[in-house]
């Protein structure tokens, strides 16, 4: 049994050297320039294609661009966003009990989303609701503060989502000023219907 080595311990490298060694690093990084962003003074400007908060489309006569088709509703994997679609009506009408209903035209379309609600609490800003969109009536910005100290606030409305209007829009409903809904679909523009 005498022939079996005994365990030295540390030896004089491990005890001196390598705490001088670990320090080093600290020491390198000591005297460096501090990378360090004033974010709430100085915001940086985001990536052309950064996904931000989204917006609804207008025309240029002020029409919403949005049909109510639901197919964002239907994409979001987060089912974040929801879309009631209700018909354009053309003209005085009534309903079942002879009660006047608001008419008037919301988008070029046959239907319009009459309730557009995003939910920024299940929102993951993938985009699929942008790429799913057939008249390019949802786009996302480059807004990136979303964050509130309440949840409500952060279930945006369509008014929230709009569009603000520009000069020489009008606000709906009102009938089609560019033309029929084709030129409007194609981008053929042809002034002011007669």
């Amino acid at each position: 049994m005498a022939d079996q080595p005994r365990d030295k311990g540390p030896s004089l490298k491990e005890q001196l050297w390598d705490p001088v060694a670990g320090f080093g690093v600290t020491f390198r990084t000591m005297f460096r320039k501090v990378v360090t962003e004033q974010y709430p003074k100085e915001k940086l400007p985001t990536a052309p294609r950064f996904h931000g908060r989204h917006q609804l489309n207008r025309w240029p006569d002020g029409l919403e661009k949005c049909v109510g088709c639901e197919l964002c509703a239907w994409a979001c994997p987060a089912d974040a966003i929801y879309v009631e679609g209700a018909e354009n009506l053309d003209g005085p009408t009534t309903d079942a009990d002879g009660n006047p209903v608001q008419s008037g035209r919301y988008s070029a379309g046959e239907r319009y989303g009459r309730v557009y609600q995003i939910n920024y609490l299940r929102c993951i800003l993938c985009g699929l609701c942008i790429e799913a969109c057939p008249t390019r009536a949802l786009t996302m910005t480059n807004e990136y503060e979303l964050a509130d100290d309440s949840r409500a606030s952060l279930i945006y409305e369509k008014s929230d989502l709009l569009a603000p209007l520009l000069p020489g829009m009008e606000q709906p409903p009102h009938a089609m000023l560019l033309g029929n809904d084709d030129d409007y679909y194609r981008g053929e523009f042809k002034g002011a219907e007669q």
